[in-house]
């Protein structure tokens, strides 16, 4: 074992409860990587699964990474252990922006970037999470293998194979590609681009099926995901979290959770009361995650046995339509001061296009509700960039708030407290497996301009905060969301040049104006299009049609589900 721990990993050891130490002893040793800080990776409650899913095989040991602070090595937090120890490397990916960070760990590894570059005695590099299962070809070049899907049903299938060291790379991948539903091995597929540099075919090679099916836990019930690991250092300070279901009923065009996860699953109210008296042997404070909280059947007797039991519950969203007074009522005896409500659109006119399925009403119904009950903050989300928006529906953004604030401020008087409403802006980033996939990212200048509108409209009104989110961020995440294989030439020269993108934009080989802002046909083919999710192309491309029309779709019918046609499960 190496002693050359860093001494924030050391801090931040010191401070969990959770952690699972295991001998090495004839180990199978997974490096489990989340590419980004300890604070936000300790903080993803799909992380803290892998790593205890992948710790409770009896041959296994799964030690975590993060993304280096400064110039401290990458070393595993609980042994200390460098990358070069372990049999596998296994990326957890949540966000297309944590892409970029992949390629910093490896530099700081000494590991080489691409796959083909790479061979024994490096470990055996494989990439999972949701932004692998909805768009990997970024740096498809980059991994051996990605794991497409639902940790659950795919680790134990993966680890049978992967861990047989009588097989050679080679072999071990060829099995995996044939043997492993959602196990997608980039190097087994030959890509050819047409002239106007669109995608022609994706050929698989070696018999593997040209599509790869995404796994999928049909019972949430027999899983339980909750904290492993409890930590001070993290967003939620110690608060122990617990996933209510998977997917959203509402279809919201521009949101892959009600299409990826489709159809929703929520768990049983008798699966969450165990795991709010489990929470309670470690902290009073839990936390909700899932979609739509507001949505769990339930969730009012949820809320009473978690007061019963002396917990404080936070809600990781709520929808405007379905806030009741016995909801706040509970909010405010665990103490809430802010709660967040995303409209996305000022317009009725926009939330029919994005099928957001509430009205202006409900947003001030909920307002006055929220404070007249004592929760004395608001934060609202909107988005700027959707399709078919015009400056009509960007100035309707500012008349919401307005109205808003107008209801808050007369129940903030009644209260005798007034609080701070904040508004979050944000650019629309279309993401694969939407019905907005087909739709180009709006440029930087027209999303500048129409930020601008709002924080001038907005400017001089007392009580109201109002900030953008970083829309040259936005283009790269857009890049990366929408990009092939090309883009991972991209990542690695903006690597080089130290992530300085204005040069790295000059300089590439292909614009990255191409992936971000091109608007695609319905023909086209699209870098994701070998994954299958259960939705079809066709059901996508109706509801793209219907919000161009500014046409809304009924909910998903999650309960005595009628097999409507729209799943293939």
């Amino acid at each position: 074992m190496s002693g050359n721990r860093s001494v924030s990993n050391g801090l931040y050891r010191s401070h969990e409860i959770g952690r699972i130490q295991k001998s090495w002893r004839g180990q199978f040793a997974v490096a489990l990587i989340y590419p980004n800080t300890y604070s936000i990776g300790i903080s993803n409650l799909g992380f803290q699964t892998v790593y205890r899913l992948l710790n409770e095989m009896d041959d296994v040991i799964c030690e975590r990474f993060f993304l280096p602070e400064g110039d401290d090595p990458v070393r595993s937090l609980e042994s200390g252990r460098p990358l070069r120890d372990f049999d596998i490397l296994a990326f957890s990916i949540s966000f297309e922006g944590d892409f970029i960070h992949v390629l910093s760990i490896f530099r700081a590894a000494g590991i080489p970037f691409y796959s083909i570059q790479r061979n024994p005695p490096h470990p055996l590099i494989i990439a999972g999470g949701v932004a692998c299962f909805l768009n990997p070809e970024p740096i498809a070049p980059l991994i051996d293998l990605f794991l497409l899907g639902e940790a659950e049903e795919l680790l134990p299938e993966f680890v049978a194979i992967a861990r047989d060291h009588a097989l050679s790379r080679q072999d071990t991948l060829l099995r995996l590609a044939h043997e492993v539903d959602g196990a997608y091995v980039p190097r087994y597929y030959h890509l050819s681009y047409g002239k106007n540099g669109t995608i022609q075919s994706m050929e698989a090679r070696f018999g593997i099926p040209g599509q790869v099916r995404r796994r999928y836990v049909s019972h949430v019930d027999d899983f339980p995901t909750e904290s492993q690991i409890l930590t001070p250092d993290t967003t939620f300070a110690d608060r122990y979290l617990i996933e209510t279901g998977r997917g959203c009923v509402h279809g919201c065009r521009f949101c892959t959770a009600g299409y990826i996860y489709r159809p929703p699953r929520f768990r049983s109210i008798e699966v969450l009361e165990n795991g709010l008296r489990q929470a309670s042997k470690l902290t009073d404070r839990v936390g909700l995650v899932g979609a739509a909280i507001s949505d769990l059947p339930d969730l009012g007797r949820l809320c009473q046995t978690a007061y019963e039991i002396g917990i404080d519950l936070s809600f990781s969203s709520l929808r405007a339509d379905c806030i009741t007074t016995e909801l706040i009522q509970f909010m405010v005896k665990s103490g809430v001061k802010t709660a967040t409500l995303a409209p996305d659109a000022g317009s009725e006119r926009m939330r029919k296009v994005i099928n957001k399925g509430i009205t202006e009403y409900h947003v001030l119904q909920a307002t006055e509700s929220l404070v007249y009950n004592g929760i004395p903050n608001l934060k609202l989300y909107f988005m700027i960039g959707l399709p078919t928006e015009t400056p009509d529906d960007v100035d309707a953004i500012i008349d919401m708030v307005l109205k808003t604030k107008a209801v808050f401020l007369k129940a903030s008087r009644i209260r005798r407290k007034i609080g701070e409403i904040s508004i979050s802006i944000n650019p629309f980033i279309p993401k694969a497996f939407t019905p907005f996939q087909w739709v180009g990212m709006q440029d930087v200048q027209t999303l500048k301009e129409k930020a601008g509108r709002i924080v001038k409209g907005l400017k001089s009104i007392s009580n109201v905060r109002v900030t953008v989110a970083n829309i040259r961020d936005a283009v790269v995440q857009a890049m990366i969301a929408r990009g092939d294989r090309r883009v991972s030439d991209i990542l690695v020269l903006a690597e080089k040049h130290r992530w300085n993108w204005a040069r790295t934009f000059k300089e590439a080989e292909i614009s990255h104006k191409f992936f971000a802002f091109r608007q695609r046909k319905l023909t086209e083919t699209l870098p994701w299009d070998f994954i299958c999710h259960g939705v079809s192309s066709a059901f996508l491309k109706q509801e793209y049609q219907k919000a161009l029309k500014a046409r809304q779709s009924l909910p998903c019918p999650i309960v005595d589900c009628v097999r409507c046609g729209v799943c293939s499960l």
